[in-house]
């Protein structure tokens, strides 16, 4: 048992070994999500509601366009036409 814990302590050292970084600092450095746009052509924004997980996109103009994020991460994407956006299974935002 005392190798165990021994084995324990030295794995769980090295964990914790590496300096602190402040979020700031690695978030400055990552570049925006938003830069992986399939085109630059491709403006429909896919988002996944986070209450519901409903699929909505939006559109250049609307009024939750702009304050839209996309996270591919979490599944969210780009579309390049609407008809593209419903074939997938998204619904147009309401707003």
């Amino acid at each position: 048992m005392a190798k165990f814990a021994t084995l324990v302590m030295l794995c769980s050292a090295g964990a914790f070994a590496a300096p602190f970084a402040a979020p700031h600092l690695f978030q400055a450095a990552a570049p925006h999500i938003e830069a992986y746009r399939t085109a630059p052509s491709c403006l429909i924004k896919g988002n996944i509601s986070i209450d519901t997980g409903e699929r909505i996109y939006h559109v250049p103009g609307q009024h939750y366009y702009e304050p839209t994020r996309i996270s591919r991460e979490f599944g969210e994407r780009w579309f390049c036409t609407e008809a593209e956006a419903r074939a997938a299974g998204w619904r147009k935002s309401r707003r």
